[in-house]
Order: structure tokens, then sequence, then C-alpha cells
């Protein structure tokens, strides 16, 4: 039999991605690009974002991001326009949650802007009219079910 000669199998190749936790610079936008938040996936390496220009856009994920860089409904990217196509965007990258506030705090993005923490973008306190999506049950209420 062949010796083995590889580092190891396939569990190994799906590790490689936690060297990503290390602080990576702040990338600010250029001319050509326009910061986004993803308003829905819809599969095949695209999705739907809102431009913080106003324009809803069909993003397309880059093949170096594919399958490598996780993106979910909520989050901030920087997308890059087309001159040919102005309702069509390529994503360059995606900002960290903790990215994302570093660039509410310098002014980058409107003060509007919802940043999804935590599960389906939570509630905020300062939110005195939220309904509680939960239901509190008694003792006797569980014994009867």
């Amino acid at each position: 039999m062949p010796k083995n000669k590889g580092k190891g199998g396939k569990n190994r190749k799906r590790g490689k991605n936690e060297a990503d936790d290390e602080k990576r610079e702040l990338v600010f936008k250029e001319d050509g690009q326009e910061y986004a938040q993803v308003m829905r996936m819809l599969g095949n390496g695209r999705c739907e974002a809102m431009c913080i220009d106003g324009t809803k856009r069909l993003c397309h994920i880059r093949g170096k991001m594919h399958k490598k860089v996780w993106i979910a409904a909520g989050d901030i990217i920087l997308v890059g326009l087309r001159d040919y196509q102005d309702d069509k965007a390529d994503v360059i990258l995606k900002y960290m949650a903790d990215e994302a506030r570093l660039l509410k705090a310098y002014g980058e993005l409107p003060e509007n802007t919802r940043l999804n923490e935590g599960i389906a973008g939570g509630l905020d306190e300062e939110d005195e009219n939220a309904v509680d999506d939960y239901i509190e049950f008694e003792d006797e209420d569980i014994d009867k079910i």
C-alpha cells in the first residue's frame, strides 16, 4: 500500500476558515462601490440587497467568496456597481458585526440602518411599542396539555 502523504481528509479542509478570527483592517467604499444590506438570499450565488443610495439591486457573490464567506439576510456588504447595469452589482466584501458597528459609528452608514445582530435581528430596548412573540404559561396550563 502507498504511504499517505497528505495532511488529512475533508474535515481538515473544513476547518481552514478558523484563521479569519484575527482583526482585519476596515475597508471603506471607493468610487464605483456602495454599502448595502442583504434583504434575502436567492440561491445560485446571488442575493437581493438594498443599497445605501436607496436602490434595490440583484447582487452576484464573487467566486472567491463562494462557499467560504457565508452571507445571510441582514448582513452589511460592500458591492461593486456596474457601469452598464444599474440594477445589478457584485459582492466584494462582507462586514463582520463589529465592523458594521464601526461603519455606523464613523457615519458611513445612515443612523436608521438596522444592524442584524443575533437571531432574526432582535428588537432593541428603545422600541416601546414592540410586541412580545412568546406566550407565558402558568403551571396549571401546562398540566392540562
